[in-house]
């Protein structure tokens, strides 16, 4: 297939974008480089500067007119093009419209001028909110407490009327949480300023930060900290290659989950860092942060039914040892 991946130099896109190459697929990254990264673009993959926001330049190359390309028609669109930070998006709505909202909306419409059929949507477990019932399946209730979850469903009702009115098969992957790096290394960008847990912990272990802020340890769960399924990206990788080969065989849209089906703590996390990582990694306790839950665990059956997929490199051990090898390829010796 002829692939056009929008973010596809960002953390999650350039695992994406590995893995649909490896597997044979012809790639276009389209990326304005705003947190994405050109360490994370691969010579095998054609690339387009542009933003989501600038329509022509976006319909130009869903045309496949631009100078730079000459691939022909595309195949399919996978989207990660996003503004992703919860808590920013709860104080700067109007930055999580326009680039969410409004950007994907460009991208479909493009698309639909392109006839481009398949469409990979990058979405958001954030579109549940606080769980009812664990562990999380598709039909538990959406009813987001950020507004970054509410554009995430907002985009999935959008793909779902741009698939009755102009024929685009989707699949709206709802994402758990995120981590792990490339078991073979070949990713050498990292996050800018991230908030994820394990990347924090790896700061911390590399002292680019003080310490790892752990908010609450009186929660209900074995240890007194949250716990959070964690798949690793190569998995997350692996499950747009599944979706785009289900569209392509002309199968309905589909929404699915994709989580490990298994929970980790965040102390479980920071211990088992500083084993593999033989590094101290300060840790202080603070106070709950609000509308964090104590848990959160995914059902990912429907994945492994309509995909054949399940996580395979989730184990705790793959997503602090591929995230070390990432941050600290030549490891120093261990602190004393």
């Amino acid at each position: 297939m002829n692939v056009f991946i929008a973010g596809g130099a960002g953390y999650i896109g350039s695992h994406a974008a590995r893995e649909l190459l490896d597997r044979g697929h012809a790639v276009t990254v389209y990326d304005n480089l705003s947190s994405g990264l050109r360490e994370n673009l691969f010579p095998e993959a054609a690339f387009i500067h542009g933003d989501i926001l600038d329509y022509a330049r976006l319909c130009s190359a869903l045309s496949g007119t631009l100078p730079e390309q000459g691939r022909g028609r595309f195949d399919a669109v996978v989207h990660l093009a996003a503004a992703k930070a919860a808590g920013e998006s709860m104080t700067r709505p109007e930055k999580y419209s326009s680039q969410n909202i409004g950007g994907t909306v460009h991208i479909l419409n493009a698309a639909a001028l392109a006839g481009v059929e398949n469409f990979v949507f990058s979405s958001s477990a954030a579109v549940y909110g606080a769980p009812r019932y664990l562990p999380i399946d598709e039909d538990h209730p959406t009813e987001p407490e950020n507004y970054y979850g509410f554009t995430k469903l907002v985009i999935e009702n959008t793909l779902a009327w741009y698939g009755k009115l102009k024929g685009i098969r989707f699949a709206s992957l709802r994402y758990f949480n995120a981590a792990g790096y490339d078991p073979l290394g070949r990713i050498a960008g990292l996050e800018r300023d991230p908030a994820n847990l394990i990347p924090v912990v790896m700061e911390a272990a590399l002292g680019r930060r003080a310490e790892v802020c752990v908010f609450g340890n009186d929660y209900e769960t074995p240890d007194g900290t949250c716990l959070r399924d964690y798949v690793h990206v190569s998995d997350l990788a692996t499950a747009h290659a599944a979706a785009l080969r289900v569209l392509s065989e002309g199968r309905k849209s589909l929404t699915v989950n994709l989580g490990s089906g298994r929970s980790l703590s965040v102390m479980e996390i920071i211990e088992n860092a500083r084993r593999i990582c033989g590094r101290p990694i300060p840790a202080r306790v603070a106070a709950r942060r609000a509308g964090d839950p104590a848990a959160l665990t995914a059902s990912s059956l429907r994945a492994r039914d309509l995909l054949g997929w399940t996580a395979e490199r989730s184990d705790l051990d793959t997503l602090i040892r591929t995230s070390w090898n990432a941050y600290c390829p030549s490891p120093p010796s261990p602190a004393v």
